[in-house]
């Protein structure tokens, strides 16, 4: 059975993977963080869409049967260009899995999200909200440095509350039922800081995690074409930068890597 193709910008689609392999242990993945030219929340749509482009058609040389855009800026740039590109496989970003779970979580249709500069100001997440619901209220705000806690390792304890306390607190400050009552994590590194996040919201509030939700949606895409027998393997990719990203798998994947593992490539 082909594998699976998973990108991202750097490390933070681990997030994603991690998800993947939980629900889908006999699957083959390969996959490639573009580590050279992270971070993509801060370059421009253009940009974006032609590293996705070039992340893919890696992807693609190496036999895969479906394209996960683990990286919510690129799902958001480059979507649909992959989608033309490669219209004989299924290409499933993590934008529209998670707007679909937010809509489905959320009693009062206020939601709020949370992202990079780049995810946040093209307006993709409100937009697949509004699809899905153009009743719903959208609060969206770039929350950039939870980026850099995640990247450092810094997931737990006071600095990692005192910055999200920071950025959601104006969000969520009401307490006379005007709040959001569903916060969508939109971006892949910010599920490695859920119990950070989960400890400064109201107790009320339900967060989406959009890693969990696309590999929900992968398993939906391949429900006639699954592996089955032994457990999967994984190929690690990287564009550069060996020792960094095998520093960073525990924090995102759940358990070590070594440099080793992962190959260099050049895009």
């Amino acid at each position: 059975m082909r594998p699976i193709g998973v990108f991202d910008s750097g490390v933070g689609g681990l997030t994603v993977l991690r998800a993947l392999r939980a629900v889908l242990p006999e699957e083959d993945f390969i996959y490639l963080g573009d580590t050279a030219r992270l971070p993509y929340g801060t370059k421009s749509a253009e940009t974006v869409a032609r590293y996705s482009l070039q992340c893919a058609g890696a992807l693609m040389a190496r036999g895969i049967r479906c394209l996960v855009v683990a990286c919510n800026t690129a799902s958001a740039s480059a979507l649909d260009t992959l989608r033309l590109r490669y219209p004989d496989i299924p290409v499933i970003g993590v934008i529209e899995p998670g707007a679909r779970a937010a809509v489905a979580a959320s009693r009062s249709q206020y939601i709020a999200v949370i992202g990079t500069e780049g995810t946040i100001s093209g307006g993709a997440y409100q937009a697949a909200i509004h699809r899905l619901n153009p009743a719903a209220r959208v609060a969206a705000l770039p929350a950039s440095l939870i980026v850099a806690l995640a990247e450092e390792g810094w997931t737990h304890g006071p600095i990692a509350e005192a910055v999200a306390r920071q950025y959601l607190s104006p969000l969520f400050a009401a307490d006379d039922g005007a709040s959001p009552d569903t916060l969508v994590l939109g971006c892949t590194h910010f599920p490695a800081l859920a119990g950070a996040i989960r400890n400064v919201l109201p107790a009320g509030v339900r967060i989406v995690d959009s890693a969990e939700t696309t590999a929900a949606m992968v398993v939906l895409q391949l429900s006639a074409d699954r592996a089955s027998g032994a457990a999967g393997s994984v190929r690690w990719l990287a564009t550069d930068g060996a020792a960094r990203f095998a520093r960073a798998s525990n924090t995102f994947l759940g358990e070590p890597l070594h440099a080793a593992q992962i190959d260099i490539i050049d895009l």
